[in-house]
């Protein structure tokens, strides 16, 4: 009997151990996702909560396993509430590291420099985890930027954030300009400024491209600004086409081929660097400028010179074959 006893006690011995090593090695052994997923922990969960829940989604095999071995070997590690991607065959240790470290997925939505308003609405109602309705915004009073956004977001809340991105940008630049800005006031400093961000995409053109619709203004002389001819059309989307004579000619309040002075608003959304270009031009007489065929422009202080540049450009689109 007393053999018997010392057999049935090893093989105790050697069950529990068996099952101390399985507890142990589930910490750090392969999960059963076999591909990388989100997962969302919602605000106020709990890790026995969270354990259920990540056991019904398939990331672990038990979720009373998974918070004993948390408790034991994460000295009961909290989660935090986010959206985390958890990569195939994640432990459960890895699974807790990466739900109690707050490093949740990152998402993004890009407004470029000179996006108009109506395709900022586009772009934000084409983001399928963004949640809720919007107008189309004023123009011109978004930031263009990378902004980061949670999944279930409201789209009001993101907009909220251009708005007030670019409340901000103005409110630093607006006294730090130069005396010789042509613009009263900073609406009318963010209407120029999305002509020039619409006339250029090149970096060190922005202040001259604004010294030259300075000098205008400051003279008299109509903008024609084509970008103006286009916005009332298309509401600044592209066009797709020439402009038409007919469209040159007609009276609105943004053609200024039509006008003198400036738009009655924004004809897009510009970016800090054409705002800076408008408040800080470049001293220049220039009062034409021309594409020179190699993506900028040429600039010209008289109608002689700019006639030129302009007959040198036909030449090199006719050697295009786009005339």
């Amino acid at each position: 009997m007393r053999r018997a006893g010392c057999i049935l006690l090893a093989i105790a011995l050697l069950l529990a151990g068996a099952v101390g090593v399985h507890f142990i090695y589930g910490w750090s052994e392969a999960g059963p996702s076999t591909q990388d997923r989100a997962f969302v922990v919602n605000e106020g969960a709990t890790l026995k909560a969270t354990a259920v829940e990540l056991k019904r989604e398939g990331f672990i095999r038990s979720a009373d396993a998974f918070v004993m071995r948390a408790k034991i070997f994460a000295r009961g590690a909290k989660v935090k509430a986010g959206e985390y991607m958890i990569p195939a065959r994640a432990s459960n240790r890895d699974i807790l590291g990466i739900l109690s470290g707050g490093i949740g997925v990152n998402r993004f939505v890009t407004i470029p420099e000179g996006l108009p308003s109506i395709m900022v609405y586009d772009r934000l109602m084409a983001v399928d985890e963004l949640t809720g309705t919007i107008p189309v915004p004023e123009e011109g009073n978004i930031l263009p930027d990378t902004y980061a956004y949670d999944k279930g977001e409201t789209r009001a809340a993101v907009l909220a954030r251009m708005q007030a991105a670019m409340k901000r940008t103005m409110a630093d630049l607006w006294p730090a300009r130069a005396k010789t800005t042509v613009v009263k006031t900073p609406q009318q400093a963010l209407t120029l400024a999305s002509i020039v961000e619409k006339e250029t995409s090149l970096p060190e053109e922005r202040a001259m491209v604004a010294g030259v619709y300075s000098n205008r203004l400051r003279t008299g002389m109509m903008l024609q600004a084509d970008p103006t001819i286009i916005y009332p059309i298309t509401r600044g989307k592209p066009l797709g086409r020439r402009i038409r004579k007919s469209e040159i000619a007609a009276v609105n309040d943004y053609n200024t081929y039509a006008m003198t002075g400036l738009p009655k608003g924004p004809i897009a959304n510009p970016g800090k660097a054409s705002i800076t270009a408008v408040l800080n031009p470049k001293p220049t007489k220039a009062l034409y400028f021309v594409a020179n065929g190699k993506g900028g422009h040429i600039f010209a202080d008289t109608l002689a010179e700019h006639n030129e540049n302009v007959r040198k450009w036909f030449e090199i689109r006719r050697a295009r074959g786009e005339l």
